[in-house]
């Protein structure tokens, strides 16, 4: 009597995973509802009553996951899922599903509290500086390097460039990203 071996659609394979836009497009495709909920709930939750806010450096590493860093010299693009909002100056993440509305701005104005500032906050492609980060696969090395990677590998000064004190976009990034919206438009 021979054993079959069957596929318990558990994840625990040692399989390296992939990086292609397929698999990035299966990370971000629309979360469940209730995964989406869940998730709201917990970033809520982590703001507490006196709106607590995520330190200094891992907000850098939010942005730099988020916009890149062209703006500042450097080579890394802003992610394939930062979207324009249809109020002028803002951004919104469009993989994690949560839409373009004032609490899912990215960058928000004054003291406003910003999407980026909640403590407990997920990634859709659980990048550096996001509460599900996860750390990259020695497959990611390899040319050419992963965003994750890449990030994970910064200089200290060149994430210490990385501007989260100012209440709007910065005026760099700002060019920055109309200069890749005009390349979009005209593809």
């Amino acid at each position: 009597m021979s054993e079959e071996k069957k596929d318990c659609g558990c994840k625990n394979k040692k399989e390296k995973p992939v990086q292609n836009k397929e698999n990035i497009e299966k990370q971000a495709g629309k979360p469940g509802a209730l995964s989406m909920m869940k998730s709201f709930a917990i970033s809520m939750a982590s703001r507490g009553l006196k709106n607590n806010k995520v330190p200094k450096p891992e907000k850098q590493l939010r942005v730099l996951s988020c916009f890149g860093n062209e703006n500042t010299g450097g080579e890394l693009p802003p992610c394939e899922y930062l979207r324009e909002s249809t109020t002028e100056g803002k951004y919104y993440c469009g993989g994690c599903g949560c839409g373009d509305r004032k609490g899912t701005w990215l960058v928000a104005d004054g003291d406003e509290y910003s999407k980026l500032d909640y403590p407990r906050l997920n990634c859709p492609l659980q990048m550096p500086g996001f509460t599900n980060y996860q750390p990259s696969t020695p497959d990611e090395a390899e040319e050419p390097v992963t965003r994750r990677y890449f990030i994970e590998n910064i200089s200290y000064d060149e994430l210490q460039k990385v501007s989260v004190t100012t209440p709007e976009t910065p005026p760099e990034i700002q060019k920055m990203l109309d200069k890749s919206n005009e390349k979009q438009k005209e593809e």
